[in-house]
């Protein structure tokens, strides 16, 4: 009965999907069954991204899915990178962020606003080997992002930058950060600056890793930049044009962790469904009481619901369509979801639900930080109350 059950409630509405990506979709989810799933525990327990998965992501073409063609990436869609985020997240959520921040935060940003010399430079690294990752926090700018104190100094052809950023998912494993400074902390926000940095540089380094509640194979690090040198020629955009360049890049990478916190919600629903026709109590599975039922049912309306959302957002971003009140949206909803059905996993396990040994409490800790980073629920709310409300 647990076949026919997970059989009659579908992974995604495929009336929505083209034939393609359909296949992508698929493919993706057999890689992280077979190649992601042995793997999830420990490094969950050792909080460490096991190595090896790197290059196979790469050979597999999800870690340049928009970079065209000619640059050495897949050529891919918007849409395909949000398919990505969430199958993989379905199986492990600390993977998916690593997935997800490399395309729709990085490689976005430098699609969108790198020079040509830049692109030809940069592209082929992000497609082949080299891991990204996105410096703008500081202890001192959470939501207020700009209250930045990394400072970038012009040097003749090359620019120091001084500073702490902390939180920086991808840390330890990327290569190129793109990395946000100030020029003038007097001018605000009309100050910021956006630099392509190169790990490599003299005056670059990671420090502290977080210990986190969840996702904790992602790494979470502070950078700190001493005097670090970059050529006025990695400056993304123009100077003092940062600021335009974090709120775009981040309105896209909303959708993002909206994919990530809609597959931890089917991963979690899964295990849960399952498990529910292989625990008996009083004589039957627990997943023939109608209390049980219901509570499936619920999440899986829930899940739906969020799935069409992130789809939504991802095709408007793909057809050029304003996209940021969905966008805020669709990351608030998912994260509410994600908690509530990663929780309710939980209790349809019981007792077992509570123990590592079992796989819906990873779940449940990896969900809570949809609701915090890339924009808190309350900044969500904001966006969404600005924009609805804010001709009235």
């Amino acid at each position: 009965m647990a076949d026919s059950v997970l059989a009659s409630l579908p992974a995604s509405p495929l009336t929505l999907l083209s034939e393609d990506e359909q296949l992508f979709r698929e493919t993706v989810r057999q890689f992280a069954q077979e190649n992601i799933a042995p793997l999830v525990r420990t490094m969950d327990e050792q909080q460490h991204f096991h190595a090896g998965l790197i290059p196979q992501l790469f050979n597999l073409g999800l870690m340049g899915i928009e970079i065209p063609v000619e640059y050495g990436g897949s050529g891919g869609t918007f849409f395909e990178a949000i398919l990505a985020v969430e199958e993989v997240s379905a199986v492990d959520p600390s993977v998916g962020v690593l997935v997800d921040v490399q395309n729709t935060l990085c490689i976005n940003a430098l699609l969108r606003w790198g020079t040509p010399e830049q692109k030809k430079v940069f592209l082929p690294r992000l497609a082949a080997d080299t891991v990204g990752a996105y410096a703008l926090s500081e202890a001192s700018s959470g939501s207020d992002a700009f209250a930045l104190q990394t400072r970038a100094e012009k040097r003749g052809d090359n620019y120091l930058l001084n500073g702490q950023k902390l939180w920086i998912t991808n840390a330890k494993e990327a290569g190129l950060l793109i990395v946000f400074a100030t020029l003038d902390p007097a001018a605000g926000y009309k100050g910021i600056t956006a630099f392509l940095v190169d790990k490599r540089l003299p005056g670059f380094s990671v420090g502290k890793k977080e210990d986190k509640l969840g996702i904790r194979a992602s790494s979470t690090c502070e950078i700190i930049l001493e005097d670090c040198k970059v050529a006025a020629a990695n400056v993304l955009g123009e100077p003092g044009k940062g600021y335009k360049i974090a709120i775009e890049t981040l309105n896209e990478g909303r959708i993002g962790i909206g994919a990530q916190m809609l597959g931890l919600a089917q991963g979690a629903w899964s295990h849960a469904a399952r498990y529910a026709f292989e625990r008996k109590q009083f004589g039957k599975a627990i997943g023939e009481f109608q209390a049980v039922q219901f509570a499936l049912a619920e999440m899986a309306t829930e899940i739906e619901a969020t799935r069409l959302m992130v789809y939504n957002c991802a095709r408007l971003k793909d057809h050029g369509l304003p996209f940021l009140k969905e966008a805020a949206m669709c990351k608030y909803f998912a994260s509410q979801v994600a908690e509530r059905v990663a929780s309710q996993a939980v209790e349809v396990f019981g007792g077992y639900g509570f123990v590592k040994d079992y796989p819906v409490e990873k779940y449940y800790r990896d969900a809570k930080i949809g609701k915090i980073y890339e924009g808190t629920s309350n900044m969500q709310l904001a966006t969404i109350a600005k924009l609805m409300l804010g001709s009235h």
